[in-house]
């Protein structure tokens, strides 16, 4: 059976550190100014002192139905063995039609090499050799789970099973393949 990998962002858990985003730069090798996955903080909610503050992690939302891939003149965006979305440079023209499509703003054009950059979970360079994501093993808060959902013995199965995850603009019909976990936290 293919894989069906995810990542699960536990917000209750992030403290805002940014490991996750300063791991993804230094392994992909991502230009100044410009990131894969990022960790913002959301509004402040609340009157002192009862004051709540979270941070969502914003990177590539994974979808099954990717309108990035869909518009793609070259098929230089398009889905590995395991279904997730990667960009393969050599095909990738910069015409930026992958970038306007993306409706979670998650991809950029990198200027050292001509071609739209985003997150791959990491994937040539860690997940098919059966390690986590950069930023899976360095969120020090235990924030992100990565996993297989179609291993029903993976952490992330297992924990989606528990917990309700809810996925970003899911009126879009992207079907994304990241989950946020809200438990814990006021929205």
């Amino acid at each position: 059976m293919a894989k069906k990998y995810t990542m699960i962002i536990n917000l209750a858990k992030c403290i805002g550190c940014q490991a996750c985003t300063v791991a993804c730069k230094f392994q992909n090798n991502v230009p100044d100014g410009k990131f894969r996955t990022k960790t913002p903080a959301n509004e402040l909610k609340g009157t002192y002192p009862n004051v709540s503050l979270y941070f969502v992690k914003e990177a590539c939302q994974m979808c099954q139905k990717a309108p990035c891939v869909s518009v793609c003149p070259t098929k230089a965006s398009y889905y590995n063995e395991d279904g997730v979305v990667l960009v393969d440079e050599d095909k990738c023209v910069g015409c930026l039609y992958c970038m306007t499509a993306c409706p979670y703003d998650a991809r950029f054009l990198n200027k050292e090499t001509g071609a739209v950059d985003k997150c791959t979970f990491c994937y040539e360079l860690k997940v098919s050799k059966g390690e986590k994501p950069a930023c899976v093993s360095t969120c020090v808060g235990g924030a992100l789970i990565f996993g297989d959902l179609n291993d029903p013995l993976s952490q992330a199965s297992q924990f989606l099973a528990k917990h309700k995850g809810e996925v970003r603009k899911p009126e879009l019909g992207t079907h994304p393949g990241v989950y946020y976990i809200y438990e814990g936290v006021v929205k």
